[in-house]
């Protein structure tokens, strides 16, 4: 299979996700909710061996002009409109959109060992936040790994005044690691739950072929609980599916 020209993904109607799929909410802050749909893939072992065999061919390549802390492939065409079509008949709505604008769709691996982190990676973070209160940011994280230990995903609510979280998030871009850590009391590594400034609210485990979607203008965080297992081999490591849709909410 070539690293773009795969037609995999057009395969026959319904077959690439499951029609029996399971779907349930985790409630998160300001009446939001978080969407976990259980056995959503067909086949997620085919997904997973395909992005193997991508790996292979050297297609993992670190992000440009995001902090994402591993390696990062884009989805072929063909997959990401098989992903949004799914998002627009059985997800959209649940989320309180009604049209969809953009899609991007991208295979990820987290790589980077907790001791070369960045301070802007050692918080929870929002996608995307937009001054239209029209548009939604949804986002998607499906786990294609099997060990628990690699994490699941965390939602946050500030602890402090905005000024001072986007103070605090100004810093962590700009200021090394000793400074930051110094100035606010965050320790360098993955997070792991609460801490001074953040208060978690939810928590959804990983599961294999469990995905989940949220709005990405909540704060969230990878749960990366063995960050020595991390590496960038799709068939053992923290392997995720990441799709992210530009919406229309729904008229209020």
């Amino acid at each position: 299979m070539g690293l773009h020209t795969d037609d995999a993904w057009n395969g026959a109607a319904g077959t690439f996700f499951n029609p029996h799929a399971r779907f349930s909410l985790v409630p998160l802050a300001a009446g939001q909710h978080c969407v976990v749909v259980d056995d959503v893939l067909a086949d997620p072992q085919a997904l997973r061996g395909w992005a193997s065999r991508q790996a292979a061919l050297g297609g993992f390549l670190p992000p440009a002009g995001y902090p994402y802390p591993g390696l990062v492939l884009p989805a072929p065409a063909a997959l990401s409109l098989r992903v949004a079509d799914h998002f627009t008949q059985h997800v959209r709505q649940r989320l309180g959109a009604r049209r969809t604008l953009d899609a991007v769709v991208r295979l990820s691996m987290v790589t980077v060992p907790a001791a070369a982190l960045e301070p802007r990676q050692w918080q929870c973070h929002r996608d995307r936040v937009s001054s239209d209160p029209g548009i939604l940011f949804a986002a998607s994280v499906l786990y294609l790994f099997r060990d628990a230990a690699l994490g699941g995903t965390s939602f946050y609510v500030p602890r402090r005044s905005p000024q001072d979280t986007d103070q605090m998030l100004a810093d962590s871009q700009l200021l090394d690691a000793a400074s930051f850590s110094a100035r606010h009391g965050v320790q360098p590594g993955y997070m792991a739950g609460s801490n001074d400034w953040f208060e978690r609210i939810a928590r959804v485990p990983a599961a294999w072929n469990r995905a989940i979607f949220y709005d990405g203008s909540q704060f969230h965080s990878a749960d990366v609980d063995a960050p020595a297992a991390l590496c960038a081999d799709p068939s053992h490591g923290r392997l995720t599916l990441n799709s992210f849709f530009t919406c229309r909410r729904n008229a209020s």
